[in-house]
């Protein structure tokens, strides 16, 4: 785990090269075709070398929840367990490692027939006339779900439209059930700030010359209103759509990722210095020669990894 840029996919790389793993992207935007430059995706030659599960699995427009995550993600530890190999989980989709470890409380399954109706009412009413409704039958979630919050929005409207019970108390009736397996948890960081900025910058520029650009102008002109489309609303897509619709300049453009990737990586390490049994390793030293001897080291892993040198 880490925040992004922090070099996690370097990292996995060379432990890919040392031990039996498998690895599985914990990325909420890698998941999507197409969105491969301002998701900092490894490309497909990348991928072949160092394959990893849940990239490139779903389409732009196609939702893909932290229930379906979860799922996907438990079956896979199964099958590579199965084969002998060790699961690594790597990215910085942080409430996906949260929901993996702890589980998620049992709510009604999507409904296509009930989401169609909702998403007619946010087209004619918009996203503020669903919320007020929403608070309006469960005050508590005032407190909990911002207005601005799409997803959240829909998917709690949609509760309390199959259930006719304020979502808040559907909730709290469920119980969310943690995974079975043991967890080694490992998180990259760095203590001087202005190195991880340094990163995110050159990361951007990178993207920028890669066809950042090019690539938001396909899907701009792939879906009828990509701006209501949640895979797009993500850092390193929402700022260049505003750019390319005319409503920033380029420099503003760029200012406001970076410091949206900023906050992101803020967001990232907040959450991380809020959980239990970290091991941290500082980016700024020797990280893979020190995550490999703890590996080796750990006696949890020992039997479970092999060196392949």
């Amino acid at each position: 785990m880490g925040p992004t840029a922090a070099g996690k996919t370097e990292l996995v790389t060379t432990l890919f090269d040392q031990f039996n793993i498998e690895l599985i992207s914990v990325d909420a935007a890698q998941v999507y075709r197409r969105m491969d430059i301002g998701t900092a995706k490894p490309d497909l030659s990348f991928l072949r070398k160092y394959p990893h599960h849940l990239i490139n699995i779903k389409d732009p427009d196609e939702p893909y929840s932290a229930a379906e995550f979860r799922r996907d993600a438990i079956e896979l530890i199964n099958a590579i367990h199965h084969r002998g190999k060790l699961p690594v989980l790597v990215g910085g989709t942080m409430f996906y490692f949260s929901v993996l470890e702890k589980g998620l409380s049992d709510l009604p399954s999507a409904d296509r027939r009930v989401r169609d109706e909702i998403m007619q009412e946010l087209d004619a009413k918009g996203l503020l006339h669903l919320y007020q409704r929403l608070i309006k039958v469960d005050p508590v979630l005032e407190q909990r779900i911002k207005p601005t919050d799409q997803q959240r929005v829909l998917r709690a409207y949609e509760i309390f439209k199959i259930t006719a019970t304020p979502p808040s108390v559907v909730m709290s009736r469920t119980r969310a059930v943690g995974l079975p397996n043991p967890i080694v948890k490992l998180a990259l960081f760095t203590g001087d700030r202005k190195v991880l900025h340094d990163r995110i910058g050159l990361r951007f520029q990178s993207m920028m010359e890669q066809g950042l650009l090019e690539e938001v102008k396909g899907l701009l002109s792939s879906f009828d209103n990509p701006e209501e489309i949640p895979s797009m609303k993500t850092v390193g897509y929402r700022q260049p759509i505003r750019y390319l619709r005319g409503e920033m300049t380029e420099n503003e453009m760029m200012e406001s990722t970076m410091a949206a990737t900023r906050q992101l990586a803020k967001r990232q390490l907040t959450w991380l210095r809020q959980q239990c049994n970290v091991v941290w390793f500082d980016v700024s030293e020797q990280k893979t020669e020190s995550v490999s001897r703890y590996l080796r080291a750990n006696g949890m892993l020992r039997e479970l990894i092999w060196d392949r040198r």
